[in-house]
């Protein structure tokens, strides 16, 4: 069944499929941001301490890769057929975690702007997938919602970025972005142009942002400026491309931001639209092709058989927590027997959160359930904020701010499960009026509460159509 699979594969832990090879080569200063040495002396210099470093994370977490059998693999993620097969990760131990994120070979620019976020230790995801993006690699970064997956990919890429213009020479030019970011959403656009913007105070790079449900004519104005990075949705990006505004010839790296979303909700023909061009490219003599990052928080079957036949040879590096019920949630499930009021029952799981300042998010099935859930609750003068398909996109950020707003009394966020992905929100209290209809929207529902390793709860209204399907997730995801 499905579910055994995902419960199966929340299970393993991470381990590369593929040992790079494991050699410490000058040329890897370049992954700082010091321009490298012209003149090379007689003696060679010994490599800085962060590339040993580097050097004995590798080792330890691919030490389990070399044994016999495994495929000898080259070391660049081109996107390019027949290089190599995909592999998948075996069972193995769980990733050990560095105290510092220059021990993971990122630069002094790149720190600084960690330091002024506030962030100082590498999650378990930055550990394995910063290095590897720094490595060249293509990869899935497979972690629950909530562990650092965009620092993960976006601190090595700005890193790149730098480097590329230390040892090549490239600039930043107009339309010509050398990054893109591809997103399902606005909001989570929106999210990740944030954190490109902090990094870029200290480390030089420009990014701007594309997206649908804004004016397009700032958007062409931004693209006509010197510009690294583009991050954006898939359909206002080929827009610009097909007006002109933004080309391929310089693209060398993309990231598609919540991949499993993106296939799952029928953005795979514009994806292989915005693809075709690139691999056109790469398929040419002499080309260095392209970089690939899929992030993603689950992964069904289907998607990831997508992704191997339209990323040939991609690697999967997937955490322990992978797949996963977030571990540091209290998981509630209250079943009803029919005779009492649902709405009932949820004003009184709702009551003692609120009374208690937590932030709450409360999602339901369908747009005219979350309706009679949020007309019900301001009856009973209790103050709500809505996010689903039918509230326009400027409201929706207007509705998210007011529920992250730190000040006066927070409204509870009614919504659909538009707002189950993609999210950076600080969620106390996840409650199901409606219970999903599968266990892949669960985890991403509850995906919105406990980040980070913060505490979290969950409660789910458990109606009688819904106790098998209930059952099996809450048997599924028991930890041994």
């Amino acid at each position: 069944m499905a579910m055994a699979g995902a419960a199966a594969a929340a299970g393993r832990c991470l381990l590369l499929s593929r040992p790079s090879p494991l050699r410490l080569r000058l040329l890897r200063a370049a992954l700082s941001t010091t321009a490298p040495t012209l003149i090379p002396t007689s003696t060679p210099a010994p490599p800085p301490r962060h590339e040993l470093l580097l050097e004995r994370l590798r080792l330890r977490h691919l030490k389990d890769a070399s044994s016999p059998g495994s495929p000898n693999l080259t070391p660049r993620g081109k996107a390019r057929g027949g290089e190599r097969a995909s592999q998948h990760p075996p069972q193995g131990k769980r990733v050990e975690a560095v105290e510092s994120f220059e021990e993971l070979g990122l630069g002094e620019e790149v720190m600084a702007a960690l330091g002024e976020m506030g962030i100082s230790k590498p999650t378990e995801i930055q550990c394995v997938g910063v290095p590897a993006v720094l490595d060249g690699t293509s990869v899935v970064l497979g972690s629950h919602t909530g562990s650092g997956k965009t620092l993960a990919y976006l601190l090595p890429l700005v890193q790149l970025l730098r480097r590329d213009e230390a040892m090549l020479g490239m600039s930043m030019k107009p339309r010509r972005p050398r990054a893109v970011v591809l997103c399902p959403t606005r909001e989570l656009t929106e999210q990740v142009y944030r954190v490109a913007k902090s990094i870029s105070h200290h480390a030089r790079f420009r990014s701007t942002m594309v997206s649908g449900g804004t004016r397009i004519r700032p958007q062409e104005d931004s693209l006509n400026m010197p510009v690294d990075m583009v991050v954006g949705t898939p359909g206002r990006i080929l827009d610009h491309i097909k007006d002109g505004n933004m080309v391929y010839g310089d693209i060398k790296y993309l990231v598609l931001d919540e991949a499993d979303t993106m296939f799952d909700q029928g953005f795979g023909p514009d994806i292989r639209k915005f693809l075709a061009p690139l691999k056109n490219r790469a398929s040419k003599p002499g080309d260095q092709g392209f970089q690939t990052v899929l992030v993603t928080a689950t992964m069904t079957k289907a998607v990831q058989k997508l992704i191997d036949e339209e990323f040939e040879g991609i690697v999967h590096l997937r955490m322990s927590t992978f797949q996963k019920r977030v571990a540091t949630a209290r998981h509630d499930f209250i079943k009803l027997t029919g005779a009492e009021n649902k709405l009932e029952a949820l004003l009184q799981v709702l009551e003692p959160s609120l009374a208690k300042g937590n932030k709450v998010m409360v999602f339901c099935n369908t747009l005219n359930s979350s309706r009679a859930v949020d007309h019900f609750l301001t009856e009973n003068q209790i103050y709500t904020v809505n996010y689903h398909g039918e509230v326009p996109a400027e409201e929706r950020v207007e509705n998210l701010n007011k529920f992250r707003k730190e000040e006066g009394d927070c409204p509870t966020l009614v919504c659909t499960d538009l707002a189950a992905r993609g999210l950076d929100l600080d969620v106390d209290h996840v409650i199901m009026f409606d219970f999903p209809s599968n266990s892949i929207d669960y985890l991403h529902r509850t995906g919105r509460t406990a980040r980070m390793g913060a505490k979290g709860k969950v409660t789910s209204l458990v109606a009688k159509k819904d106790v098998a399907l209930a059952t099996r997730i809450e048997e599924a995801f028991k930890c041994p």
